[in-house]
C-alpha cells in the first residue's frame, strides 16, 4: 500500500522535495530554512496552524543524533495518530450500513463503487441505494457499476424522495441478509441548510429501518479542494455526525498536505484514499506510509 499512496502524493511531495534537502543538510536549520518550510507547507495546504506547529519543533533543540527530517517525520505522525483507526467490522445479525455525504462532484458515486468493489472482493454480500435523485447520471453511473460487480442497485424515478430510497434499499438489504449496505446521497452544497437538513432526514430513516443505522458516514472530500475541505467536514459533522472520511482523487492534487490540517482539527479517523481511477485504486488509509510518501520515504 505504501508504493501506491506515495505514487498518488508525487505532486504534493515534489512542491516539497527541494526545502526537505535543505532541512536534511543541516543538524540545526537556520531561521531562513525553517521559513521557507513553513511556507511550503501552507502552500501544500497544511495549513498555517500545523505547518506552525511543525516548523517549532525543529526549532526545539534536538535530543541526540535525530536528524531535522526524521524529527519532522515523528511530529507528522503525532498529528496523524488518531486518523488511522481500524473500520468497524460488519455484525453477523444485520446489515452494516454505510452512508456517504459530500459536496458536488466530491466523487462519492466513484467511491461507493469503489468500496462496493473492495467489499465483493473480501467475500461480502453488497447491496447499493442510489440516493443520489436529483442526478440522473449519478444513478445510471452507479447501475453500471452494480452490473459490473454483480451487485443489485436500489433506484427510484429521478427528482423522487431521496429518504424513500434509503428506506427501501436497507430494508431490501435487511430482508436478504446482506452483509453490506452502501448508500450513495446527491452532491449537497454545504452552505445550504435545506438541503443539509434533507441529509439529517436520510440518516434518521436508515435507523428506522435497520436498528443502529447507519453505522458509518463518511463524508468524502475531494483532495484537491484542499482547505475548503475541512471547513466542509465541519458542517456536514454537525447535521449528520459524520464518522470518518474519504479522500478521493489524492492522486490528482498537489494538495495533499490537507490530510495533516484535517486530523489535527478533526477529530475523525481518515478510512480511506482514493489513489487512481480504476475500481481497485482506493487504499484504507495509513499514517506512516501516508507520512513516508509526503516525504519520500516509500
Amino acid at each position: 500500500m505504501g508504493s501506491i499512496l506515495g505514487r498518488s502524493l508525487l505532486r504534493t511531495r515534489e512542491s516539497l522535495r527541494g526545502i526537505l534537502h535543505r532541512i536534511t543538510s543541516s543538524q540545526s536549520p537556520d531561521e531562513e530554512t525553517l521559513e521557507a518550510l513553513e511556507e511550503a507547507l501552507i502552500l501544500a495546504d497544511v495549513g498555517p496552524t500545523v505547518a506552525l506547529r511543525l516548523v517549532e519543533n525543529l526549532r526545539q533543540v534536538a535530543v541526540g543524533d535525530e536528524s531535522p527530517r526524521e524529527r519532522l517525520r515523528e511530529a507528522m505522525l503525532e498529528i496523524l495518530a488518531r486518523s488511522s483507526s481500524a473500520v468497524s467490522a460488519p455484525s453477523k445479525n444485520q446489515p452494516h450500513v454505510v452512508l456517504l455525504v459530500g459536496v458536488n462532484g466530491s466523487g462519492k458515486t466513484t467511491s461507493v463503487a469503489k468500496l462496493a468493489a473492495r467489499y465483493v472482493a473480501q467475500g461480502h454480500s453488497v447491496i447499493l441505494g442510489a440516493a443520489d435523485t436529483f442526478r440522473a447520471a449519478a444513478v445510471e453511473q452507479l447501475e453500471v457499476w452494480g452490473e459490473r460487480l454483480n451487485v443489485q442497485v436500489i433506484s427510484h424515478t429521478a427528482g423522487g424522495d431521496p429518504a424513500a430510497v434509503v428506506y427501501d434499499t436497507c430494508a431490501a438489504g435487511r430482508s436478504r441478509g446482506v452483509d453490506i449496505v452502501l448508500i450513495d446521497t446527491a452532491g449537497r452544497l454545504h452552505t445550504k441548510d435545506n438541503l443539509m437538513a434533507e441529509l439529517s432526514k436520510i440518516h434518521k430513516t436508515a435507523g428506522k429501518v435497520i436498528e443502529g443505522a447507519p453505522n458509518e458516514v463518511w463524508l468524502v472530500l475531494d483532495a484537491t479542494t484542499g482547505q475548503n475541505g475541512l471547513r466542509q467536514a465541519e458542517d456536514f459533522l454537525r447535521y449528520v455526525g459524520v464518522t470518518g472520511l474519504v479522500l478521493a482523487k489524492l492522486d490528482g492534487s498537489a494538495k495533499g498536505g490537507v490530510v495533516l490540517s484535517i486530523a489535527e482539527t478533526l477529530d475523525l479517523p481518515i478510512r480511506f484514499v482514493g489513489t487512481g481511477e480504476e475500481i481497485d485504486s482506493l487504499a484504507p488509509f495509513d499514517a506512516e506510509a501516508y507520512v513516508n510518501g509526503l516525504m519520500g520515504q516509500d
